[in-house]
């Protein structure tokens, strides 16, 4: 659980400033769950020119609580939390300093957005939390006010956490957890995640993910790991301490990231677990009379396929759909292995390009629809589809035929802007798999939108 934390202050001398508003937000990795924020009385002057920064004057905090008098409710939402800010450091400065005028001790875990933005988007020329927000397409309310800047950290934060594809930040926190003390069981387990789509890591004790998966329902496809007979299933109850999720709204989105994320982390059940391979494919070539013939074939890396299937079965029940789509020619699709001409077969029907009756350009025309349709040589899009909760969406970005990465968004115009879209984008590796798996999700399921560009 982490605390999300901004204070507004006095200004003056080091460690003689005194807190005029705070706020924080109690955030469990995916929403909002306790929030708090007032008005603090300081008991001395506010600073001219922090008045003009923040609109606070000293008229406004004469009725205020004086910090002692909300120090308890600080401590209730931030117990066994991590505390985060952007400049942690001097929010935790002067939270200390407060409590110790108080002559309590209060000590907790922190993490900075500035040093976590300065790892994961190195490319920003400036790591202010106004200028970030700005870059990233993050709305902002009540700048210089602790309410505003703390929740445009809390969308910061889940931002740093999409990005952070080696999960430094969630093995931290269950390093911390575990020295709280805290062991749940697997049924507290499984109560504690959502039926939704997305990812879920399961961990060790030590923090380290033993497992990544993805599901259209998280709770349920952890259960049946937790219920499971087979031997690495059994290894993975024993060794459990806690299971983290993402939730992604786009099916697609999870399948991508653990592809890349199973690469990157090499978890010990994953090397175990049956990978999802594509082992066939569609190929186009010309034959000696200049007729494009689609095959059907083993896949091979060599080679540029045109589209990509699981399994033989379904690769030849998709030919038979698209020979009859594009009406083309049973013969020169490998669909009718025969001397003579489909006409003369009562089961295909094929207007005359095995006997020639129409030209190999004509023919030729209705395959290249085909293969224009499913390759993705060239092609720049955007597939839109749902995000993790309701007002947001989910975009995975394709240039020039390239996989670039996937974003989430809640307004227009952070994906109608280039530059934001590229700011908020999680970028991601492009190879011939990520494509085939792209390809092989859109011929199953549907999506929002696709928009050509």
């Amino acid at each position: 659980m982490y605390a999300i934390l901004d204070i507004e202050t006095t200004g003056g001398q080091f460690n003689e400033e005194g807190i005029t508003e705070i706020a924080i937000y109690k955030y469990d990795g995916h929403e909002i769950v306790d929030q708090f924020i007032s008005l603090i009385n300081p008991e001395i002057p506010i600073q001219p020119f922090v008045v003009k920064l923040t609109g606070i004057n000293n008229e406004m905090l004469r009725s205020a609580p004086k910090f002692y008098e909300v120090a308890k409710r600080i401590i209730e939402i931030t117990n066994d939390c991590v505390l985060v800010a952007h400049n942690a450091s001097f929010d935790y400065r002067i939270l200390r300093t407060e409590f110790r005028r108080l002559g309590y001790d209060f000590n907790i875990k922190t993490l900075c957005t500035v040093e976590l933005s300065q790892r994961l988007l190195p490319e920003q020329p400036s790591h202010s939390l106004g200028k970030l927000v700005r870059a990233l397409g993050i709305p902002m309310a009540d700048r210089h006010r602790a309410s505003g800047d703390a929740m445009a950290t809390v969308k910061l934060f889940q931002m740093l956490l999409d990005k952070d594809l080696e999960k430094t930040i969630t093995k931290e926190l269950i390093k911390f957890e575990v020295i709280k003390g805290v062991s749940p069981k697997l049924v507290d387990i499984i109560e504690s995640l959502p039926s939704k789509t997305g990812i879920y890591y399961i961990h060790r004790e030590d923090g380290k993910i033993i497992y990544i998966g993805q599901s259209r329902n998280i709770k349920k496809r952890v259960n049946q790991h937790f219920t499971g007979i087979t031997s690495s299933a059994k290894k993975i109850q024993s060794e459990v301490f806690t299971v983290t999720f993402e939730e992604t709204g786009s099916e697609l989105i999870a399948l991508l990231k653990v592809s890349e994320e199973v690469k990157k982390i090499s978890p010990i059940y994953n090397r175990m677990a049956r990978k999802k391979t594509l082992n066939w494919a569609i190929y186009a070539e010309k034959d000696s009379d200049g007729y494009l013939n689609l095959k059907l074939q083993k896949a091979d890396g060599r080679k540029k396929e045109i589209t990509a299937f699981p399994s033989q079965q379904e690769a030849k029940g998709a030919l038979n759909r698209i020979t009859t789509s594009y009406q083309l020619c049973p013969k020169l699709t490998g669909l009718l292995d025969s001397k003579t001409a489909c006409s003369l077969n009562g089961n295909y029907q094929c207007d005359g390009a095995c006997s020639k009756k129409i030209t190999y350009e004509e023919y030729n025309s209705r395959v290249q629809v085909f293969i224009d349709k499913n390759l993705f040589d060239n092609k720049n899009m955007i597939i839109i589809d749902r995000g993790r909760k309701t007002a947001e969406h989910s975009a995975i970005l394709i240039e020039n035929g390239v996989y670039k990465g996937y974003a989430f968004y809640d307004l227009n115009y952070q994906i109608n802007n280039p530059e934001i879209l590229k700011n908020i984008l999680v970028p991601m590796p492009n190879s011939k798999n990520t494509r085939n798996y792209i390809q092989d999700y859109l011929r199953k399921n549907r999506v929002l939108k696709i928009i050509n560009f």
